[in-house]
């Protein structure tokens, strides 16, 4: 209708219950329809309260609806919005004020209702218990039974995922074992025999005799749990080594006293020495490198044991159980031992004895090793074919031909090898020579004070000859007292002592006494090294210098022995001596200056810190003053 007043359409939506959930298994969950009181609220939430004071405006401005009507239906069709102007200047402060005042009189409103009881009155709505208590039934078994759903469907996604993980752990345990056998095989010889993985740990390769095969398999590690935790030593690759190469092994060799009963040889004190792994290293390159080595002693001990039956000496080896006995000088024994240690717990058990002093000779232990090991090469580069095929096996010198050719007296020389065990015998022996010596230098000069005794030894030796020099020398008075050089050769069964003059420490003391008198200004009046008077000594002879003051009235005797010792004497003048009795022949007062009767010295109780010190002061005391 054109001509009538606007009419305003409510629509309110049907009576059906909106859908809040739609389970897996169709089972719709409908939103409880609203109470009285809910519904009160809903509406009076739809209340424009503003809608009002404009139509009362309206009236109140005196504009027929009629021409509104027309207007807004004009305007509708012609789509363009007017503004229109407030009629005078406060109509917005008008409008302000009755809106509030409006919503004044709503909340004096609202606190009447609420305050005073006989507008409207709160009960609570009682619930029928019957009636809540099916759907709270109905909605436990729904819930329970999608529970139940999700939790199959987790279950077969958790099974799915385990399922990936394990195999992508036993693939990736595949690749690790095959990385650790190219790393087993760069470093060890592997073959295949049928389904298994054989591996060689025998010096054969490299010229090695002995019999045993030392052959170990490769396996794969699978005691490890799929389930658990993987420890960070765990390694997907083991091997399995012969039982008679287990645990770790080396050669003791040691020099001791001649044992008393032959019943207390071959017992030997069996001590673990633990490998020192590196960092990052892997299990069974430490278990093959530990069997290889128990191979290697057991090859070394055997060479030794054939050997020892072997040789004929004058006094023979003795080999029994482990040990391996032989006597380099009177009353001292070499014994070298095989220590194997299995790891069994009887070993590591606590021994109630007291530990004893380790005299193992490592330097012994390893010039066996690099023996063995030249041995091997030996063998493996003296096989050379001959040519023509018709010439003898053997080496290339042993099969020449004409003037040149050897004689059976050089060709038994060419022949003629010292095997392990003589040549570890004279290393033993020169170590023996050496520590001796080197025992008898610290205690001379641990004992002899004046003069010093210095050792020097040569850091470039041989393993059958070594060198020492030896210096004597007086404290402060090296560059006037030429210092006493010995060179001592120690060889196998001889040391050698090389000296420059002939000199030797007894006569160190003379030798400086007429070096300092020159310095003092002292004349030498007599100077011997073999001095024929005095006490017969044992060991070489004593030797003297006699030395007179610058003016001659003063003389020093000074006698020297190996055993003896030192011993002063002092020559004054007669003029000063009371003792002698007055001659009737001799009248002439210039025989008075003739030296009289020597005095010894009491040489302990002067003072200085050495002889030389000691003679220095002696001789400025009887020198005159000028």
């Amino acid at each position: 209708m054109s001509g009538g007043p606007a009419v305003t359409v409510s629509i309110e939506s049907t009576c059906e219950k909106q859908v809040q959930e739609v389970a897996l298994d169709g089972t719709e969950t409908y939103v409880p329809p609203l109470s009285m009181s809910q519904n009160l609220a809903k509406l009076a939430q739809r209340i424009d309260f503003s809608q009002g004071s404009d139509s009362e405006e309206d009236e109140v401005e005196g504009e027929p609806r009629d021409r509104e009507w027309n207007k807004q239906e004009t305007e509708e069709e012609e789509g363009t919005v007017k503004f229109q102007p407030s009629l005078w200047p406060w109509d917005s402060v008008r409008n302000n004020l009755r809106s509030a005042l409006t919503e004044m009189c709503v909340l004096h409103d609202v606190l009447s209702v609420v305050k005073e009881k006989k507008y409207m009155a709160l009960d609570p709505v009682s619930q029928d218990p019957a009636a809540n208590k099916t759907p709270q039934v109905f909605q436990l078994i729904s819930k329970k039974k999608l529970l139940g759903t999700a939790a199959q469907l987790l279950l077969k996604g958790a099974e799915k995922l385990s399922k990936s993980v394990a195999e992508n752990q036993e693939n990736r345990r595949q690749r690790d074992f095959n990385s650790e056998l190219l790393r087993l095989r760069s470093q060890w010889k592997l073959r295949k025999v049928g389904d298994k993985i054989l591996g060689d740990l025998s010096y054969r390769s490299a010229g090695s005799l002995f019999p045993h095969h030392g052959t170990f398999e490769v396996i794969k590690n699978t005691d490890i749990d799929l389930d658990k935790k993987t420890p960070e030593d765990y390694c997907p690759l083991d091997v399995q080594i012969p039982c008679d190469l287990e645990g770790s092994a080396y050669i003791k060799v040691s020099i001791q006293k001649q044992s008393p009963d032959i019943g207390d040889l071959g017992t030997v004190s069996l001590f673990r020495r633990l490998p020192k792994t590196k960092a990052g290293t892997q299990q069974w390159h430490v278990k093959l490198e530990a069997a290889q080595n128990v191979l290697l002693c057991k090859e070394i001990f055997a060479q030794l044991s054939r050997e020892a039956v072997q040789i004929k000496s004058q006094i023979p080896h003795i080999v029994v159980k482990n040990q391996i006995i032989s006597q380099p000088f009177p009353g001292l024994q070499l014994s070298i031992s095989l220590c194997h240690s299995t790891g069994e717990k009887k070993n590591h058990r606590a021994s109630p004895e007291k530990p004893k002093p380790d005299d193992h000779l490592y330097v012994l232990e390893h010039n066996l090793h690099q023996m063995m090991r030249e041995f091997h090469k030996q063998q493996l580069s003296s096989v050379v074919m001959p040519h023509p095929a018709s010439a003898p096996f053997g080496h290339k010198r042993m099969r020449l031909a004409g003037p040149m050719a050897y004689d059976k007296a050089e060709i038994s020389n060419l022949q003629q090898n010292e095997g392990l065990l003589e040549k570890i015998i004279k290393q033993a022996k020169h170590i023996f020579l050496r520590s001796r010596t080197a025992r008898t230098i610290d205690s001379l000069a641990s004992r002899i004070e004046d003069p010093q005794i210095q050792a020097h030894w040569s850091n470039i030796n041989d393993v059958y000859e070594s060198s020492v020099k030896v210096l004597i020398t007086s404290q402060g008075y090296e560059q006037i007292c030429k210092s006493i050089q010995l060179q001592l050769n120690i060889g196998v069964e001889q040391i050698r002592v090389v000296h420059r003059d002939g000199r030797v420490m007894s006569q160190h003391q003379v030798h400086a006494v007429q070096q300092l008198a020159k310095v003092m200004g002292w004349q030498v009046l007599s100077f011997s090294n073999h001095v024929g008077l005095g006490p017969v000594e044992s060991i070489g002879n004593a030797s003297a210098v006699t030395v007179a003051s610058p003016n001659g009235e003063y003389a020093i005797s000074v006698r020297n022995g190996p055993e003896s010792g030192c011993k002063v004497l002092v020559q004054f003048p007669r003029s000063q001596t009371k003792e002698l009795p007055k001659s009737d022949v001799i009248q002439d007062p210039k025989w008075s200056h003739l030296r009289g009767p020597s005095k010894e010295v009491h040489w302990s109780k002067m003072e200085g810190r050495n002889f030389v010190y000691k003679m220095e002061l002696l001789m400025a005391a009887l020198t005159p003053c000028p």
